[in-house]
């Protein structure tokens, strides 16, 4: 259990959506785009957690050396953000009881700030298509500040925003990046085992817990 907890940072991909539908969707028509063949979305997956920018140079690394990469990059994100924009949250789905955990960390007056690594162009749209804006106080994308997660800055500012300190803070995320900019922030942070983790068991993470729904963290703050 955790006390004297006031507000809970929250990931977006892989923690409260599903959206490795809409990341395959858009990676293989900017593939194709660029003339090459369709990945499966388990590699896909494998690549996600470390913002786009990380994302598309994964992708492309499939087919090219590094100054084929280059060569190809700025194309290739273009494509990606168009096709992304077109299809966002189309194809992703919520987890369960994501709703469920929002709605009763907040009837326990916490206050609550999605911080992602996704462009905040996609993130804003995204959580206002799915319902989950109305819940958050603050939403910061990964290009609200010159460092991304594993960085613990986007988290500190959080703590700045709320007038808290990190140890009144909890993390949710279901990646290394999530408990990384945890631990380095002071805040405590919970992982859940069923997102995007580099195609690294989440189990092998440094955290303070492993909880199957967003609902059961909620219940574990008192």
């Amino acid at each position: 259990m955790f006390k004297h907890i006031k507000a809970v940072i929250i990931d977006l991909d892989g923690t409260m959506l599903n959206t490795a539908p809409d990341f395959h969707e858009a990676i293989n028509r900017m593939r194709a785009d660029l003339g090459l063949t369709a990945l499966p979305q388990q590699t896909i997956i494998d690549f996600v957690g470390k913002g786009t920018e990380n994302l598309i140079r994964k992708v492309l690394a499939v087919d090219y050396d590094a100054s084929g990469i280059a060569a190809h990059y700025d194309v290739a994100l273009a494509a990606y953000m168009a096709h992304y924009q077109t299809i966002n949250g189309d194809l992703a789905n919520l987890y369960p009881d994501v709703i469920e955990g929002l709605q009763s960390m907040r009837n326990k007056g916490l206050r609550l700030a999605c911080v992602t690594n996704k462009p905040l162009s996609l993130a804003v749209p995204l959580l206002e298509k799915k319902g989950l804006q109305p819940y958050f106080d603050i939403v910061y994308g990964g290009d609200s500040f010159p460092q991304k997660k594993p960085s613990p800055v986007p988290l500190l500012q959080v703590c700045l925003a709320f007038s808290l300190q990190p140890r009144q803070v909890i993390a949710i995320g279901d990646s290394s990046n999530d408990a990384i900019a945890a631990r380095a922030a002071g805040c405590y942070v919970l992982n859940v085992p069923y997102g995007y983790n580099h195609g690294e068991s989440i189990h092998n993470v440094d955290s303070d817990g492993i909880v199957q729904t967003l609902l059961e963290a909620a219940n574990m703050i008192v």
